[in-house]
């Protein structure tokens, strides 16, 4: 049995993943807010779509991705089937939109979070084993059944409570918070699934075929650039109530006070005002 890295560049891809996991969720939940105060089905299928991509694409299967960077065997190479690798994105984005179309129509209950975090959960996990089926190397791939069973079990109860607080939360630090649970939720999955990996090599070396690592970098990290800034845009185009709320309140406490017409009488400065300006002379008393 071969040695595996799953470190090969220290913490720096499990950071990175971790981020690219709590950005994602981040995106995803807000998004998810926005479902529900949509008004129309267009609307609610349009962030609906935005969540998935946020959800799927960002928090699980760039996360996934980023974190395989880091994985080594010795004695091999390693490269990616580009197909599979692609269906593997489309698996867990579609997962995630189907259990959020699962909780978010009709009237909320916890069957619908269950079934849509069975659903969701499943499709997550899916996505890891099938871009893992996606690696190429010089020998062969075993799992530890156990462990295959304890992440399935452990995407399932992520993608549950993902959902439950995506149809909850609301507020900022409560969304953030939320994120970094998730976060820890989604790299769990992703390590306990990992750590029930074993690599047999072949006696006879052959030639692996597929993408590196680094030809599938670039486009990934374009399109996680490109991804999240669209993202924030459509966000920032589309304020909320509470947003319009808000900024008509700060307009109107920047706006100036209107000047009194000729003529019209000038009430009395308040007691404050006047001994604003009258402190400011040196020797000054402070009015009665």
């Amino acid at each position: 049995m071969a040695d595996i890295n799953h470190f090969e560049y220290g913490w720096i891809t499990p950071a990175l993943s971790y981020a690219l996991s709590v950005l994602g969720s981040i995106l995803g939940l807000v998004c998810a807010t926005r479902i529900r105060d949509a008004d129309s089905t267009g609307q609610k299928l349009w962030w609906g779509t935005l969540a998935a991509w946020a959800l799927g694409g960002t928090a699980i299967w760039t996360m996934h991705f980023m974190a395989m960077l880091g994985f080594a065997v010795t004695g091999t190479r390693i490269r990616y089937d580009v197909p599979i690798t692609v269906v593997s994105a489309l698996i867990a984005v579609v997962a995630v939109g189907l259990g959020l179309a699962i909780v978010g129509t009709g009237k909320l209950s916890v069957i619908r979070i269950i079934a849509g975090g069975l659903f969701a959960g499943s499709g997550v996990a899916a996505m890891h084993y099938t871009g893992m089926a996606a690696m190429r190397l010089d020998g062969r791939l075993g799992y530890d059944q156990l462990r295959v069973a304890l992440s399935v079990l452990i995407a399932v109860v992520a993608a549950t409570v993902a959902l439950w607080l995506a149809v909850t939360v609301r507020r900022g630090l409560a969304i953030f918070g939320s994120a970094l649970v998730m976060g820890v939720a989604v790299n769990g999955m992703h390590f306990t699934g990992m750590s029930a990996l074993s690599v047999h090599l072949h006696e006879r070396r052959g030639e692996v075929t597929g993408a590196e690592v680094g030809t599938l970098l670039i486009p990934i990290v374009l399109l996680v650039i490109f991804g999240v800034v669209g993202l924030v845009y459509a966000l920032l185009a589309a304020p909320t109530d509470e947003d319009r709320a808000a900024a008509a309140y700060l307009d109107a406490r920047r706006a100036p006070a209107p000047a009194p017409a000729f003529g019209d009488p000038v009430e009395p400065d308040p007691v404050g005002l006047r001994a604003r300006s009258t402190l400011a002379r040196p020797g000054a008393q402070f009015p009665s």
